[in-house]
């Protein structure tokens, strides 16, 4: 008994610095870099169109449960969780831009707070919220924080999982904590499958706090199996469709993984300039560094790694979640370098200024589609004004993905062609790709006028299947063509109308 009273109280390794500062500091921590990360991000929201991604989200949480469910059975299953989220979304506030957008915008800006919580566990209370203001000026952000897809929320899900993780080391007898910190991880894989590799970091972690308690491996094991046992079906699921979504993606050479940062920053710039700061990083403990060093550079070499087999996952939207590790490690450097407030602030605001014209580049109208912009909006303008009751619509789905779904998405909603040689769409058959009918010719009707949408600025027969081109030169003629960016509107009317053939 005298021994046990002479021993010292268990140390927490990464008990917050900021615990003991005035309630105004404790607030400021996260709520500074959160409503940084919201106001860039807010700023620009709607103003770029929506990207064929995006216009895939649209269509897919416009589908009812059911018939979510069975298409991700068949195809996308990876981001099934992210649209029935998204739908019941999509069920309280509509569809439009603005509120397809908001949940990656909100996403964004609570992973800038997570981050800031985090680099206050891991490096202190200035570091913290250093790493939270970078973290929010990261062009990315700014981006992925702008499109409807899973990527800003799978950010959040990373950093959330990762300071749930610390809490559970901190008290690693509390079963609660480590139920939470499977939760999160669970979601994450959920949302995003290649995001799972972020495991690597949390188990070299682990293996640095596993000398002090020999049953440590075993409360982590537990709480590992229980995400496995929800993720592989999901997994097994997502590979046996992988061939086919991404069989357009190559595989990488080694150049590819050294360009990477530039595409996960979406600026060079910003990229050095982090990495740089991350250089520099500095702590008392060996735990931080390296689980902010492996989160940030072991995914990225997985995927690299695994994408040399028969299926690629070699895209830097893929490893976006380990933005977040840069950042705390860029704010330790900066603490570490700068040891006044005036001085950090000096060199936040010069990164602010430097990656001023990356933010602008992605709020461009066309930034999303890059680099084949379609101006669905506009082309959508175009038949708005000039189309009469009883006109049809062709839509080129020869050579180009998501053209209809983007003219769609940008008409009125009561204004609904008919779709000539559409004979099932991808709802009705549970895909993400129509069914067009096989004889051209027998899908023609009596309409007097076709408007004909086709990506390019090629002659709009040229750019649609060959079947159909000629089954709608047999019976029209090309009225007027009127080109927006990346399209060719053209009025096609039949041969036996009145009026010759007009070319604008």
């Amino acid at each position: 008994m005298v021994i046990a009273a002479q021993l010292p109280p268990p140390r927490e390794e990464f008990r917050p610095d900021v615990a003991d500062a005035p309630a105004r500091g404790r607030v400021m921590l996260w709520l500074g870099p959160l409503a940084l990360a919201l106001g860039l991000g807010a700023f620009g929201l709607t103003g770029s169109l929506l990207s064929r991604d995006e216009l895939v989200t649209w269509d897919m949480v416009g589908r009812d449960t059911d018939r979510i469910l069975a298409t991700v059975r068949n195809v996308d299953a990876v981001h099934g969780t992210y649209y029935l989220l998204m739908h019941g979304w999509v069920e309280l506030f509509g569809d439009s831009v603005l509120s397809l957008r908001l949940p990656s915008l909100f996403a964004a800006a609570g992973a800038a707070g997570v981050v800031a919580l985090l680099g206050n566990r891991l490096f202190g209370y200035r570091a913290g919220i250093l790493a939270g203001i970078l973290f929010a000026l990261v062009p990315a952000v700014s981006r992925y924080g702008q499109e409807a897809r899973s990527y800003a929320l799978v950010m959040l899900a990373v950093a959330l999982a990762t300071l749930l993780l610390l809490r559970a080391l901190d008290r690693p007898r509390g079963p609660w904590r480590w139920a939470a910190y499977a939760l999160a991880l669970a979601v994450t894989a959920l949302l995003h499958l290649v995001a799972l590799s972020v495991v690597t970091a949390h188990v070299c972690l682990v293996a640095a706090h596993a000398r002090r308690d020999r049953f440590l491996w075993w409360r982590a094991g537990f709480a590992l199996a229980a995400v496995a046992a929800v993720v592989v079906p999901f997994a097994l699921l997502g590979r046996s469709q992988a061939g086919r979504q991404l069989y357009w993606v190559p595989a990488p050479d080694g150049w590819g993984l050294l360009s990477l940062p530039g595409e996960v920053f979406v600026s060079v710039v910003c990229a050095g300039a982090l990495i740089a700061l991350a250089l520099a990083a500095r702590s008392e403990r060996r735990a931080p560094l390296l689980l902010c060093g492996t989160w940030a550079l072991l995914p990225p070499a997985l995927v690299w790694a695994a994408s040399h087999g028969e299926v690629s996952y070699f895209r830097g939207v893929y490893v976006l979640f380990t933005l977040p590790a840069w950042a705390l490690l860029a704010g330790s450097g900066l603490a570490s370098a700068r040891r006044s407030w005036k001085a950090a602030a000096s060199v936040v605001v010069a990164l602010a200024l430097l990656t001023l014209p990356d933010q602008r580049q992605v709020r461009q109208p066309f930034e999303h589609n890059a680099p084949v912009p379609l101006d669905y909006a506009a082309a959508a303008e175009v038949i708005e004004r000039l189309h009469r009751p009883g006109d049809a619509v062709v839509y080129d789905r020869f050579d180009s993905w998501q053209l209809d779904g983007g003219v769609r998405y940008y008409l009125p909603r009561e204004l609904t062609p008919r779709d000539v040689f559409l004979t099932r769409t991808p709802a009705e058959i549970d895909d993400l790709y129509a069914v067009q009918c096989p004889v051209p010719e027998l899908c023609l009707g009596g309409e007097r006028r076709i408007w004909l949408l086709t990506q390019g600025t090629d002659f709009p027969f040229n750019a649609i299947d060959p079947a159909q081109a000629g089954a709608l030169r047999s019976r029209y003629r090309i009225s007027t063509s009127t080109q927006v960016t990346g399209m060719t509107v053209s009025l096609l009317e039949r041969n036996d109308a009145a009026g010759g053939a007009r070319q604008s």
